[in-house]
């Protein structure tokens, strides 16, 4: 059974920062590129940043510079270091590991980030 499990979102002031986890079971993890996405409320999910099974990284325009994305393949668990919050980062935030070669993709079930003094 595939499972990812995020932790670490919460209220925060504008300029804080937060970290994301996602904790990985049921994959070769190494194998998955990892991805976070984050839906607002009326908005679509977009990508805010994608690590690939090699380790390359790929950000959203918007979060450039503020957020990392990062991987460790011994805890099968996915990271997101989020720097100089803004509002407009509020969001729930979802865990994504894609395959594409194997036609995989499992979600997590989101954690909420909010951004507010």
């Amino acid at each position: 059974q595939v499972q990812l499990v995020e932790s670490g979102g919460g209220l925060v002031q504008p300029g804080g920062s937060l970290r994301l986890s996602c904790a990985a079971s049921g994959i070769i993890f190494s194998i998955y590129a990892m991805g976070w996405y984050r839906q607002a409320p009326g908005k679509q999910r977009e990508l805010v940043a994608i690590i690939t099974s090699g380790g390359t990284t790929k950000y959203a325009e918007s979060v450039k510079g503020r957020f990392t994305i990062s991987r460790d393949s011994a805890k099968k668990t996915t990271y997101l270091q989020m720097n100089s919050l803004k509002p407009e980062d509020a969001a729930v935030y979802y865990c994504n590991a894609n395959y594409n070669l194997g036609g995989l993709d499992y979600w997590g079930q989101g954690t909420q980030v909010t951004v507010s003094s």
